[in-house]
């Protein structure tokens, strides 16, 4: 009898795989986000400099939390042995070799943004601005950075020291690992200048609201809470790219080798973007948003102004999620807490599902053929950010952790079991 009671006893549930990044990490950037903002509103502070502010304020509550908290610079993904100090000297000549590499990047990077018009025009100035008044600090401060660090490495000769080696002719060079060093900065020339680009706007627009015409209007009331979903977003977004240190656990593991994930990326932000205005994949001619639709309805543009402040808060918190970490096309640890605890794609998934109920592409100011072409291609749009999702786990399934976690979540996950129901009816 106690034998067969055994046997058909449930098996326990398998627990969740263990995240890369704390909870902890993603509330104190919050914290600090939320403290600045306080104070920005507190004394109309709505400028550039406020909104750079605003990334210290995100960024260093993390760093603390992540080092005297997480101790994240103890983990062995870092690549550090810090009770194995090398002495300098015989560290230096590939030290040296190493700089020799970020100079070179650096400076295709600073032709890139030179030859790039568009990179000197509107938001991308400011960009362009912060990264010309930056670069002499970074130039300065890499060579004592690059020059500690290597004393502790488990494996100094990384991707930089094979570009070096191969820009000074020594041998033992690997092209993998030069690739995967240009990817990986190719990455953040790419996306960092996008995300400063969008910092002061969506800043500036929050502090500025005022909060005795906006409580008296459902729509406007959403609309400013949509903002500050949004601004939580590109601050931890933002600081993400800014924070690729090893130290911190939080550098670049591998940049996504495949070009179809480089192509369904880049499409999807200027200047490649297919979705803006009279681009392939605008959806918005004839169309107009939720509350022009129901201006005249205050209860449903109360419930409806709600789900769209959801799904932004949901979208922010998705980016959260990753603390230091987060990233287009790169692995950096895989996240398996907050809303990765639910789906593999909460940012991609609530995304789209704001733009269809913020847009509703089935109402048109034109004629029918204008609805149905808008929703073929608001569905076009969601097939691009499909598309990104597979990219994304064909790179992240290298890694025996998320190929663990891809499969935790097919039988666990709240997102992926509802869609499995589904496709079963």
């Amino acid at each position: 009898m106690y034998q067969d009671a055994v046997l058909k006893a449930p098996a326990k549930a398998k627990p969740r795989p263990k995240s890369a990044v704390s909870h902890g990490a993603g509330l104190a950037g919050l914290f600090g986000v939320l403290t600045w903002v306080g104070l920005a509103r507190r004394y109309g502070m709505d400028g550039p400099y406020a909104a750079l502010v605003n990334l210290a304020a995100c960024g260093l509550p993390m760093v603390l939390w992540s080092v005297f908290v997480d101790k994240v610079h103890r983990n062995p993904s870092t690549g550090i042995d810090w009770s194995a100090r090398r002495p300098w000297r015989d560290t230096v000549e590939t030290s040296l070799t190493k700089l020799a590499a970020f100079w070179i990047t650096w400076l295709g990077i600073a032709t890139i943004y030179f030859m790039g018009r568009f990179y000197w025009t509107g938001n991308f100035a400011f960009a362009m601005w912060c990264f010309t008044n930056a670069a002499p600090i970074l130039f300065v401060a890499s060579i004592p950075y690059v020059l500690w660090l290597d004393r502790y490495l488990v494996e100094p000769r990384d991707g930089a020291w094979h570009l070096g080696a191969w820009l000074t002719g020594q041998g033992g060079v690997d092209p993998d690992a030069i690739y995967g060093h240009l990817r990986a900065w190719g990455v953040k020339t790419f996306f960092l200048a996008f995300m400063l680009a969008i910092v002061p706007p969506g800043f500036g627009d929050f502090i500025r609201g005022d909060t005795a015409e906006i409580l008296h209007d459902p729509a406007a009331l959403a609309n400013w809470l949509i903002t500050f979903m949004f601004t939580i977003d590109v601050a931890f977004a933002t600081v993400g790219y800014l924070l690729t240190f090893r130290p911190l656990d939080s550098h670049i593991r591998s940049a996504n080798p495949f070009a179809v994930a480089w192509l369904a990326a880049l499409m999807c932000y200027p200047p490649f973007i297919l979705m803006s205005t009279g681009g392939p994949l605008d959806y918005h001619e004839g169309t107009r948003y939720w509350d022009f639709w129901f201006q005249y309805h205050p209860v449903v543009l109360a419930l409806l102004g709600s789900v769209l402040v959801a799904l932004t808060a949901t979208y922010a918190w998705a980016t959260m999620a990753f603390g230091m970490r987060f990233s287009n096309l790169t692995h950096r640890g895989i996240l398996t807490h907050g809303p990765y605890a639910f789906s593999r794609h909460p940012a991609y998934l609530s995304k789209n599902l704001f733009w269809w109920l913020s847009t509703i592409p089935v109402l048109t100011m034109g004629t029918a053929t204008d609805a149905v072409r808008a929703t073929l291609l608001m569905m076009a749009v969601s097939g691009v950010y499909y598309w990104r999702a597979k990219t994304e786990e064909r790179h992240l399934g290298l890694d025996p952790a998320y190929r663990e976690y891809s499969a935790w979540m097919a039988r666990h996950g709240l997102v992926p079991r509802l869609f499995a129901r589904l496709r079963k009816r």
